[in-house]
């Protein structure tokens, strides 16, 4: 079928759907292929639950005229996005970095929905699959569209680029993540810049942190909008972050709930974003006030006499070595619970080791590592210890009333530490 024939049928639906889990009455599903699953085998599940059509792509699964059959079923989802991506010709913010793209996705969208009807990322779901999705999910009525974009290899940004021809773009930083899939940190500066490369091919607009020395040396040709102390073109002063972070610009104040002074570029960029887009800056504030962190990130949680700062949705080690600095700042009993940090390559023991060595020099009064790449480090450190894995850690409800710090890669799932205090 013709992508614009489908695309006619797709906007007889309410949305795209990939799950049979999560399907909805009058949903589109598509029937995705991986190493360890076939899609096309849920197609009639999907149907029954449902679904108004299937997209398949063996034909032994067409039932009837719901089932459309396509030769590759991923490449008509992402074909049929950037066809609905032009149909509607709705405004795209690009965000990717190292760190903090999804909060900043998060508080870019709080400052917008201020003034505009919205449609943004949900949760992480931002690769070849995830970016897709979330253009299916813009509305007729959706005034601006924000795109979180993740990378692990070189022409990942480019391929999801071409996919969602943002209008504007932001790269948060570029740090030690995905090191593996990169090459280095060279790599990472490069795949991450291929955003820089096709907006400024495209005379598309940059919003650049002039801050970050990186982000103004690539986007020297580019047509930008900047951000930060100095040179321009909203300036923006960070105050304090003990332990939230407030910050000021024209004047105004904002005291917002997140931690760590690493959160500020995060929220200076929600405040250029809303500037460039005619916010009024007393929404602006009132939006990043009231932004609370969730799923995670940066949360203050308290639990009996701990008060935890829930900082385990990812890890890499810009972001931990930021949050271990930030954490040093704590008050009172202090416990760091930290994680593997996968996706590091032949890295991952001279980087683990650098967090070690660097948790020795910081007045923290405990470190605990958990994982078999902190296992293998070197240390003699008194106030360490270290577990292979999680199975092996304490009983953590021993501990005294503390301010404790959890961080570690997603596949640590190191929240389970909350149900043993």
């Amino acid at each position: 079928m013709e992508i614009d024939k489908l695309h006619k049928l797709f906007l007889t639906c309410n949305s795209a759907n990939t799950d049979t889990r999560k399907i909805e009455v009058n949903d589109m599903f598509f029937a995705l292929k991986g190493d360890n699953f076939n899609g096309n085998i849920y197609a009639s599940k999907a149907i029954n639950l449902g679904a108004k059509f299937a997209i398949i792509d063996e034909a032994e699964y067409k039932i009837s005229d719901k089932y459309i059959l396509v030769n590759n079923t991923l490449q008509t989802l992402q074909a049929l996005a950037t066809y609905h991506r032009n149909y509607l010709k709705t405004p795209i913010i690009a965000l990717t970095g190292s760190n903090g793209k999804t909060t900043t996705k998060e508080l870019i969208n709080a400052v917008l929905k201020q003034k505009y009807h919205t449609s943004a990322t949900l949760g992480n779901l931002n690769n070849h699959i995830g970016v897709p999705l979330t253009l299916l999910s813009i509305k007729e009525n959706t005034e601006i569209g924000i795109v979180e974009m993740g990378a692990n290899h070189q022409k990942e940004i480019e391929f999801l680029c071409h996919i969602a021809q943002p209008d504007y773009g932001y790269i948060t930083n570029f740090g030690k993540a995905h090191l593996e899939g990169f090459g280095g940190v060279d790599g990472v500066i490069k795949g991450k810049s291929e955003m820089y490369d096709y907006l400024i091919k495209h005379n598309k607009t940059v919003f650049v942190n002039s801050n970050d020395s990186i982000q103004v040396e690539k986007t020297q040709t580019a047509q930008t909008k900047t951000f930060g102390k100095n040179n321009a073109d909203v300036k923006i002063e960070f105050i304090e972050a003990e332990p939230f972070v407030s910050c000021s610009f024209e004047s105004l104040e904002i005291n917002s709930k997140l931690i760590g002074d690493y959160n500020f570029n995060n929220i200076a960029a929600a405040i250029a974003v809303g500037k460039f887009f005619n916010v009024p800056n007393s929404n602006i504030k009132q939006a990043i006030e009231n932004y609370v962190p969730s799923n995670n990130r940066s949360q203050i949680i308290q639990k009996g006499n701990h008060k935890i700062i829930l900082d385990a949705y990812n890890a890499n080690p810009s972001s931990m070595q930021a949050a271990l600095l930030n954490f040093e700042k704590q008050q009172g009993h202090t416990i760091a619970i930290l994680g593997d940090m996968f996706e590091l390559g032949h890295e991952a023991e001279i980087e683990h080791q650098n967090i070690v060595n660097l948790t020795s020099t910081l007045n923290i009064d405990t470190v605990i590592f958990i994982g078999e790449n902190f296992y293998r480090t070197q240390t003699s450190s008194s106030k360490f210890k270290s577990f292979s894995n999680f199975k092996d850690t304490f009983n953590m409800s021993s501990l005294n009333a503390s301010t404790i710090l959890i961080k570690g890669s997603r596949g640590m799932a190191l929240e389970r530490i909350l149900d043993l205090l």
